[in-house]
């Protein structure tokens, strides 16, 4: 073999074991959320009307759009974190934007509607089923997200855990959005918050151990 032929072939090499964490991911989150699918349509469901509220229902949309965000970040978060001295602060501060978001929202929230039904809103009418449903949801994604990182070597198996549940967790939240009948942003920074934060510290202990290298 030639030195140059030698010199690519490492080259190649060292891009496929780089990028080996993403596919694993990858890999590991397609069957894990299609599975996360089947469970939400065979216990949940779409809520009843969903895409002509989106039209007239503000605060669907924002929920929706801001599960979704989440679960995007914290999964450019998660790759950080399981590279060896990779620095993730870039992608914590880039996580911040959607608790940022629902910072904003609820003080619109507190500006606009009547102190009277604050209480109401917040509480809702299925914060418990939210804090079944949400976990329920991101079990299996959690469980395909701690077995792809397994691949990578991160230096804090604890933080890395916790980033693979807030994965699963808005990965969760993301599907139990269109089936929760409450949309307020009170609602949605307690109960889903709550929920989320249920998924991540059952991934920082699991991954504490199961990350260790």
């Amino acid at each position: 073999m030639k030195t140059g032929d030698l010199i690519r072939a490492l080259a190649a090499d060292a891009e496929t074991r780089t990028a080996s964490p993403q596919r694993a991911l990858a890999l590991a989150l397609i069957p894990g959320v299609a599975i996360a699918f089947g469970l939400y349509f065979a216990a949940l469901g779409l809520r009843p009307h969903l895409f002509a509220l989106l039209g007239e229902n503000p605060r669907l949309v924002f929920k929706l759009c801001l599960t979704f965000l989440l679960a995007c970040l914290s999964g450019r978060f998660v790759l950080r974190l399981v590279r060896p001295g990779a620095d993730a602060r870039g992608s914590a501060l880039l996580l911040a934007v959607a608790p940022a978001l629902l910072a904003i929202a609820n003080l619109v929230e507190l500006l606009t509607v009547p102190a009277a039904l604050w209480s109401q809103r917040l509480v809702g009418s299925n914060a418990i089923h939210c804090l079944e449903s949400i976990p329920f949801l991101g079990a299996v994604p959690l469980v395909a997200a701690l077995l792809a990182l397994r691949h990578g070597a991160p230096e804090h198996p604890a933080l890395a855990g916790a980033g693979a549940g807030l994965l699963a967790g808005a990965i969760g939240a993301a599907l139990y959005a269109t089936h929760c009948p409450d949309d307020s942003p009170f609602f949605v920074a307690t109960w889903y918050t709550l929920a989320i934060a249920i998924v991540a510290a059952v991934g920082a202990l699991v991954g504490a151990r199961l990350l260790r290298w």
